[in-house]
């Protein structure tokens, strides 16, 4: 038999409906609080908090990445007029200044110079404009003395089109030809600081870092700047990064490097090289390669391995685009 109203259920019904009602009470006051904080509280956009990753510019899968801040308001990113964000194209430098302020800096299409800092993907390249076509490398080029960046971008453009390859610039600014010979001398000897040699330094050790070829031409005093940023980069690897001689020159086996009528007289075992030599010429003659291989040694200060092509022209000696680049062979 089944007892449901007795005193004591009574009692037991009343307590129990008081704790449901506390219960409920709580509750309801827990659920308002909430309601009012959440007024209260700022809300962030869906971009808020993120920080997106730098891509190459023209991408659209741009990555975020949590840290506090909003990318939007970083400059990296440009808004397109479908709404939807873009890395920012790179920023170039003011043109009209004196060259010395382009020093070491990338140069790309329409001779624009930008900071050294830039990514070497982000960097417009100067492209084959002459039907020629494109095989999709870069190849990075450095001028002799006495150029100005528009001089170096005519020969970017003669570059891509006789090799296919896109090309961007670090440039050797000029001051005058006898400021020009005396820094020549100084990278003869390894010293001084020569901004155009730090920034190839910088540039081949991030590329062969991130597990990328490099293809490298320089010119005249160009050339001597890539023997010494190339010996930089050997010894950075050698030192910084723990590796052997020997395990230093397997990873600059990613380089190849061509040089004409440079100054240089030797380059570090490592690269893949390739040296232009006009015997009339006596910028390679008195302080590169030499017109002849050597009696006792041959060609060994070219860099292990190196092939060194000589010949000779005595019109415009010691011209890049007109005597040395006309002889150059797929490399």
């Amino acid at each position: 038999m089944r007892i449901t109203d007795t005193s004591a259920n009574k009692v037991a019904d009343l307590q129990n409906n008081d704790q449901s009602l506390e219960q409920a009470k709580a509750t309801s006051t827990r659920g308002a609080n909430g309601a009012a904080n959440l007024a209260q509280t700022p809300q962030n956009s869906p971009m808020q908090n993120t920080q997106m990753r730098r891509v190459p510019a023209g991408s659209e899968d741009l990555v975020a990445a949590r840290n506090g801040m909003d990318i939007r308001s970083t400059g990296a990113f440009a808004k397109l007029a479908t709404g939807t964000w873009r890395a920012a194209a790179p920023v170039a430098l003011p043109d009209g200044q004196a060259d010395k302020a382009y020093d070491g800096k990338f140069i790309g299409a329409g001779a624009k110079a930008y900071p050294t800092n830039t990514p070497l993907s982000d960097i417009p390249a100067v492209r084959p404009n002459n039907g020629t076509p494109s095989n999709g490398e870069t190849i990075i080029y450095v001028n002799g003395i006495n150029t100005e960046k528009s001089g170096q971008a005519n020969s970017m453009q003669a570059i891509a089109n006789r090799t296919g390859s896109n090309v961007v610039g670090i440039h050797n600014s000029t001051e005058g030809m006898l400021k020009d010979l005396a820094q020549s001398l100084g990278d003869k000897a390894d010293l001084g600081n020569n901004p155009a040699v730090n920034s190839v330094a910088n540039a081949v050790y991030n590329e062969i870092k991130a597990g990328r070829q490099v293809h490298l031409m320089g010119h005249s005093q160009g050339g001597l700047i890539l023997s010494r940023a190339l010996t930089d980069v050997k010894n950075r690897l050698m030192i910084e990064g723990g590796m052997s001689r020997s395990q230093a020159e397997n990873t600059l086996k990613n380089v190849k490097v061509e040089t004409f009528g440079a100054a240089a007289g030797s380059y570090p075992d490592g690269p893949k090289y390739i040296h232009y030599v006009n015997r009339a010429d006596p910028v390679p003659v008195l302080f590169g390669l030499g017109a002849f291989k050597g009696l006792f040694n041959g060609d060994r200060s070219a860099g292990k391995d190196a092939k060194v092509v000589r010949f000779t022209q005595f019109s415009d000696v010691h011209d890049f685009n007109n005597t040395y680049l006309n002889r150059r062979q797929p490399f």
